[in-house]
């Protein structure tokens, strides 16, 4: 990796100031005549008669929606900055969410700023890092120059492409601190800009600014249900991939799953959407098993959740828990078999006018039954589900919403998330599991250390839903025919 010129001060932070070398760099300076021939001789790079991104218009009905909430209020969602991993290096850049559903940009350092124009509307304008400045030398001296980290839009073309008026980001704080009027901000991504607006704002109004955006998104738009899907296409493509390698994962461990699916991702869309768990044998029962350090062992199951994040930034998120050896032992088949059945009484709850709770509760009667039938749990079924019995085995709930965080809509009230009512557009997981621990004394030795879980990403449709996942096998013997024909 070089690392002979990169300065100390982040571009954005030093737009007049002379770029300071690293030190222990190996130049000791820049001469006149250096500095001279880097700031001629380049061909003219603008791209012009660009078209807007596909969600430009859907994004644009976001902001429209968001002004008519919040009228005569200067509104403030930063994308976020970089994070450093170790020393000099950053972790991948990932926008805020919030950001990214406004304006479809993902520039780190990029600020939404919704200004009052009346008493009703707002003038929108998206800051931005312009293009790196060959006058002054920060394209090949700083460390956020487009030599160091590739080529950035001209505010001119961020606004074609965005269909936002774009500014200069780094005049954005002086602008910020001496703005009057109410605002409000979506905390937690950019200290600047915080810092900018530590007299001007209130934790409460910040909240219900972040609340109102993880609302809005519940219910989903055609661009959106679009990039689901092609989300959750890759990665039955990626399921597929890992089935065809396992047994070079038995060779080696879970990690060789992990990249394999993790291929997939970076090929098809930007990333994973969540650390990948590839859980082999016992760690199925670690409920998010992401060191997939582990063996992978013939006999075992395979516990895979994982999802494909678009470059949009939509994920998928599906669960398959895989016999290693492509066939389920009796005891593996009578659990999966358990949970398969409490999966299919969730996914028929899930329709218009329905509670977000109906799906968890029809799937954990199913598993509650199921314990009792083994004689796990000690009946009648009703008083296990009002204490909670079945939750040593089944741990978590049974869903959640779904979009451009995996545990979409996280900040929304509890009155319009888990208990409001299903409307069509929004998108669900729908993931029972049953866990034994290798170590549960309760259970007869031949159920412990055997965890299952079937997820698969549901779309509330008008007259019911749809299984956005069903390319992957569901039933133990469609999943045992599927890996036969995949194996070859």
């Amino acid at each position: 990796m070089a690392d002979e010129l990169t300065p100390e001060t982040p571009e954005e932070e030093q737009p007049k100031k002379k770029h300071k070398q690293r030190k222990n760099g190996l130049y000791p300076g820049v001469s006149e005549e250096l500095a001279a021939s880097m700031r001629t001789g380049w061909a003219d790079t603008e791209l012009r008669g660009l078209e807007p991104i596909a969600q430009a218009s859907h994004t644009a009905a976001r902001r429209s929606a968001l002004s008519r909430r919040f009228p005569g209020e200067r509104l403030v969602v930063p994308a976020g900055r970089l994070k450093t991993r170790s020393n000099d290096t950053e972790y991948p850049f990932r926008a805020s969410t919030e950001y990214a559903y406004l304006t479809g940009d993902q520039t780190e350092n990029g600020v939404l700023v919704l200004e009052p124009a009346g008493e009703t509307g707002h003038h929108a304008a998206v800051y931005l890092l312009p293009r790196s400045d060959r006058e002054n030398g920060e394209f090949w001296l700083s460390g956020s120059g487009e030599l160091w980290v590739g080529r950035r839009h001209s505010l001119t073309e961020a606004e074609q492409l965005l269909g936002i008026p774009a500014k200069d980001v780094r005049k954005l704080p002086e602008e910020l601190a001496e703005a009057e009027g109410p605002v409000r901000t979506v905390r937690g991504h950019d200290s600047v800009i915080e810092t900018a607006l530590t007299d001007k704002v209130t934790k409460e109004r910040d909240e219900e600014l972040r609340v109102y955006l993880s609302e809005a998104r519940a219910v989903k738009d055609a661009f959106e249900i679009g990039e689901l899907q092609k989300a959750v296409d890759s990665t039955v493509r990626g399921f597929e991939d890992v089935v065809k390698v396992l047994d070079k994962a038995e060779a080696t461990s879970e990690r060789y799953i992990e990249g394999t699916f993790f291929l997939r991702a970076r090929v098809e869309g930007n990333d994973v959407g969540y650390g990948s768990i590839c859980a082999a044998g016992p760690h199925a029962c670690t409920l998010h098993w992401v060191r997939n350090d582990g063996d992978v062992r013939s006999g075992d199951l395979l516990l895979l959740d994982a999802g494909v994040e678009t470059h949009s930034l939509y994920t998928a998120d599906v669960t398959r828990t895989l016999p290693i050896s492509g066939a389920y032992t009796d005891i593996q088949r009578k659990i999966y078999d358990a949970v398969y059945a409490s999966q299919e009484a969730g996914i028929a709850a899930v329709k218009p006018g329905a509670k977000f709770r109906d799906f968890h509760d029809a799937s954990q009667h199913v598993l509650a039954e199921k314990l009792v039938e083994w004689g796990l749990l000690e009946g009648p079924v009703e008083r296990v589900l009002e204490l909670g019995l079945q939750r040593r085995w089944t741990l978590h709930g049974t869903g959640h919403m779904l979009g451009m965080d995996v545990h979409d809509c996280a900040a929304a009230r509890t009155e319009a998330y888990v208990d409001g009512t299903l409307e069509p557009g929004m998108c669900l997981t729908v993931e029972p599991g049953l866990y034994f621990q290798a170590d549960d004394l309760t259970v007869p030795e031949e159920y412990r250390g055997i965890g299952v879980r079937i997820e698969d990403d549901i779309l509330v449709t008008e007259d019911g839903n749809r299984n956005l996942s069903a390319g992957l096998p569901r039933t133990s013997d469609e999943v045992e025919a599927w890996m036969a024909r995949l194996k070859g």
